[in-house]
């Protein structure tokens, strides 16, 4: 088994894609409450990822990855259409769920949603670069798989209460992810010496920070919809691990 091969197993399994929240969420079961909380929360990673998909791009040395993140990047800014950019699909979802645009930016995050943004954002900015690049072929290929159990949702509860939800922004994504889980299938290839490119493969050590990095996002983004979870009258939520490095406050 290859490299890719093991770690995109690896991904495949990860509680990020495998949970209560999205098995249930699958189902359409969700309170309104629930469902605006899903709304906002996640409008979080909508608006913030180039930014930091931008970050992960100008630290890296090998042009090879830099092409491949640039499609990534390229894509959510619409692939030249500014009226297919990502962010821009997800406002109008918000308004077709009755939700000001305003609010959704000020509403402060959880603090698992924080976590997850801040913990992701530290990742693919930091100057090991095998470990950026693990984060976001992590992201990337857990992508399918999560739309997977939220278009699903989403049809139940546009079919039966909320009849004027615009979906385009979960199916676009959806068409879309297959060129994504190439774009980082290349990008392994170019540094791991399966594409001819004329550098050494991945030494041991850096397939180690490769897999660290992919497992520490998963892990926010699982502790993301944990968060978003039901839990118990009187239930106190558990504290976000430290992002390390991590002391400044985002600014939406």
């Amino acid at each position: 088994m290859s490299f890719y091969e093991q770690v995109r197993s690896d991904v495949l399994r990860h509680g990020a894609i495998h949970n209560s929240y999205l098995d249930r969420f699958s189902t359409g079961d969700l309170s309104d409450r629930e469902v605006r909380e899903f709304a906002v929360e996640f409008y979080n990673f909508s608006r913030f990822f180039p930014r930091i998909l931008a970050a992960q791009l100008v630290n890296t040395e090998d042009e090879a990855v830099a092409d491949e993140l640039t499609k990534v990047l390229y894509s959510e800014l619409g692939d030249g259409c500014v009226k297919h950019r990502h962010e821009l699909l997800y406002r109008n979802f918000l308004r077709s769920m009755g939700i000001d645009i305003h609010r959704a930016m000020t509403t402060a995050m959880r603090p698992t949603t924080r976590a997850y943004i801040e913990g992701m954002e530290h990742l693919y900015s930091s100057g090991n670069h095998a470990m950026a690049l693990g984060a976001s072929f992590g992201l990337e290929n857990m992508a399918i798989t999560m739309w997977d159990h939220l278009i699903p949702g989403l049809t139940v509860l546009q079919a039966t209460r909320y009849a004027d939800m615009d979906m385009t922004y979960f199916v676009f994504h959806r068409q879309l992810e297959s060129e994504h889980e190439r774009a980082m299938e290349h990008a392994i290839g170019a540094i791991d010496g399966e594409t001819g490119v004329s550098r050494a493969p991945m030494s041991d050590g850096e397939k180690d920070d490769f897999r660290r990095g992919m497992h520490a996002v998963l892990d926010y983004l699982e502790g993301f919809w944990m968060g978003l979870e039901r839990k118990p009258v009187g239930a106190v939520q558990s504290r976000p691990r430290p992002v390390q490095g991590m002391e400044r406050e985002l600014r939406g």
